[in-house]
Parts: C-alpha cells; structure tokens; sequence
C-alpha cells in the first residue's frame, strides 16, 4: 500500500499531507486550519492561546507599516500566506525542534508550500523580499514572546536568541478593537483572515 496521510477538512475535501495537490482545499477550510493552529506550543499568559491565522495577519501589518514602497496585492498575499503550510497540517512547530524532526520533515512542509503558490499564484522571494519579511517576522515572534506567552524582554534576548526589539504597540489593536496582545478566539482568528485573503486575492485577480 502506497505511503499517504490522509485529512478531512471542514469543507469535506480530503487532503494526502504526502501528495497534495493545489485543489485540495478551500479557503474557508485554510482559514479555519490557521485559526484552530496555534503558536508557542499553544502556551500563552492569556486564557487563549495564539492562532497562526492572527499571527499571519500581524505580520502583514507591520509588513505594510515598515515598507517604504507600497507593498502590490500579490505580494501582500504573500506576506498574509508564509506560513499557510502549518494551517493545512495543523502544526506549528517551534523552531528550536525543527532540526529533530529530521528532513522528510523539512520536505513535507516544502511539498505544502509549493501547492499553496501554486495555488494563490504567488512569486518566489527575492533576497531583498526575504530579508524584509524575515525581519518583521521576528519583529512580531519578538512582541507576541512577550506579550502573550510573558517572557521577559531580557529573557527574549538571552534564552530565546531573538534579537529584535520588543514592540509595545500591537500593529492589530487599532483595526479591530480588541485589547493589545489578546489572542482571539478561532473563530474570529478564521473570519478574520478569510476576510483579508478574500480582499486580497480579488486585488490581486488571483
């Protein structure tokens, strides 16, 4: 019998985690994978945990924030989807334990990613890209150690090895109202991102 690892997503639609195709799942079912995904090995000082789905949207904010050139609609799903394999997979895995899950690891999570650019059309990174996305990622990884999971600043530097600095703002808060830092519940963290991946695929015309 053949190697597959098979997921039935909300919509229905059966997704092979080991062969996937870009027709496999909708966006509501990714919204809902990235939303029910959570961050920091799902710890967090709040009664909530992170999802990768709030996670995904503050960093296009603070992407759109920082960039001194406005970002095009496609590259602006880009930012919205970097981490999109984790919502198909339903798996976050903090980055200290990713060499211990070995290379069928690695290739698994490449094999999603290709089907999710496939899929939403969206272009490699140039360095340059890569580079600036890189340093808002961190930025947010930063601001979310410490304000949801409370680690110390200090702690952030010297046990966590992230050397941004720590926001105080939450690039969030103002959009949606809700308390700096505050995880949402997943089925905000869903609707929220269908929201803005919705809006942004039709200005992308993907």
């Amino acid at each position: 019998m053949a190697d597959r690892a098979w997921v039935r997503l909300p919509s229905g639609r059966r997704l092979d985690l080991l062969s996937p195709t870009p027709f496999d799942w909708t966006d509501k079912d990714l919204a809902a994978g990235l939303a029910r995904t959570f961050r920091w090995g799902g710890h967090s000082a709040w009664p909530e945990p992170l999802s990768v789905a709030q996670h995904s949207l503050t960093v296009l904010a603070l992407r759109r924030r920082r960039t001194r050139h406005r970002l095009t609609p496609i590259q602006e799903l880009r930012e919205l989807l970097h981490d999109a394999d984790e919502g198909l997979i339903n798996f976050d895995c903090i980055s200290p334990l990713k060499p211990f899950l070995g290379p069928r690891f690695a290739e698994l999570q490449a094999r999603l990613l290709a089907v999710i650019a496939a899929r939403y059309r969206l272009p490699a990174w140039t360095p340059e890209e890569k580079r600036a996305h890189k340093s808002v990622d961190v930025a947010v990884a930063a601001g979310e150690a410490v304000h949801v999971v409370g680690w110390t600043a200090q702690e952030v530097r010297e046990t966590l090895g992230i050397r941004a600095a720590v926001m105080a703002e939450d690039p969030l808060a103002v959009r949606y109202g809700d308390p700096p830092w505050r995880p949402w519940a997943p089925d905000v963290a869903a609707a929220r991102f269908l929201e803005e991946l919705t809006a942004l695929q039709a200005r992308a015309g993907v």
